[in-house]
């Protein structure tokens, strides 16, 4: 099966040198995302408004599908990574906006701190609808 390795231009955050990582992995019809963060692309920080960060990452992850040639409505597989599960209500009233139909299978996952003082992280499974 062959493999195409998704890697976007981007900016780092600050300190970081390289990433260690490919943004998505294709394998067939499955594209596996790797961890987004929702950093200001101005600042490469988080912006002080949760639900401004959940639209930064979600229009993060919206660029990694685009670049696989899939939409959110491709994703069968959301895990959310939240360093505060408080922002659980701000986090799924943003979410819902980027889906036209039904919605993936999820998990909401209380994590602690994340990079970068970010309150989410994503991670994803799509798989190409035929």
């Amino acid at each position: 099966m062959q493999r195409q390795h998704i890697v976007l231009p981007r900016q780092l955050p600050p300190g970081v040198t390289q990433l260690p990582f490919s943004d998505a992995v294709r394998a067939g019809d499955t594209l596996y995302v790797s961890g987004r963060l929702g950093l200001d692309p101005a600042t490469r920080r988080p912006p002080q408004d949760p639900a401004d960060e959940a639209r930064l990452l979600l229009d993060d992850v919206r660029a990694v599908l685009a670049a696989a040639e899939m939409t959110t409505n491709d994703l069968v597989m959301v895990t959310i990574f939240a360093s505060d599960v408080a922002h659980f209500a701000t986090f799924n009233a943003v979410y819902v906006q980027y889906f036209d139909g039904p919605l993936p299978a999820r998990a909401f996952i209380g994590s602690g701190p994340l990079l970068f003082g970010c309150r989410f992280e994503l991670t994803a499974i799509a798989v190409a609808r035929e």
